[in-house]
């Protein structure tokens, strides 16, 4: 809503002006209010605030995307990487019958999780070099960008999984190539 109307204020004049800036102040002050009451909600909370600084260890993973999965997926460190995929929705099913031999694809999961993670993976790509590294080895054997980017996605959520069951904080290897 805030974009549409900062995108109505680049044409409007007077007084369509003046309401449009209104609303966008208005709008910011309850994003604000959220935000403090997630925060809040948080810091109440002493499992969700543990596993919420877990996760903010890994590069690219900050405060949304953190608390978003502390919420919306208190599955996450009891499922199996597969589990986990399925239940968010980025498992790559095969639709296979018969003789038909179909493409993979991902479907079904909650889709709240799955916008937020690939919007986590679009950041991680410039500051996780474990996911940058994946995703141009991906697109360099030929596959499109957009199903690396979906790869990362799924990469992404199986490592925080595995670091929730474990309680281990983000350990880069040592041996790992470095970007360039």
């Amino acid at each position: 809503m805030r974009t549409a109307e900062k995108n109505r204020r680049e044409r409007a004049r007077g007084k369509a002006l003046v309401d449009i800036e209104a609303h966008l102040e208005y709008l910011d002050n309850c994003l604000e209010k959220l935000n403090q009451e997630i925060e809040e909600l948080t810091q109440a909370n002493q499992q969700w605030l543990e596993k919420v600084n877990l996760l903010k260890t890994v590069p690219g993973i900050g405060q949304v995307i953190s608390t978003t999965l502390v919420s919306d997926l208190p599955e996450l460190g009891q499922l199996t990487a597969k589990q986990i995929s399925r239940l968010v929705g980025v498992a790559p099913i095969n639709p296979d019958s018969g003789q038909h031999k179909g493409k993979r694809m991902i479907q079904g999961g909650r889709a709240q999780i799955r916008a937020t993670l690939y919007m986590g993976a679009v950041v991680a790509m410039g500051h996780n070099p474990v996911i940058k590294t994946f995703y141009e080895r991906l697109v360099g054997r030929g596959k499109s960008k957009k199903l690396a980017l979906t790869a990362c996605v799924r990469k992404i959520l199986v490592i925080l999984n595995a670091m929730v069951r474990q309680n281990q904080p983000w350990q880069l290897a040592d041996n790992l190539p470095p970007c360039s």
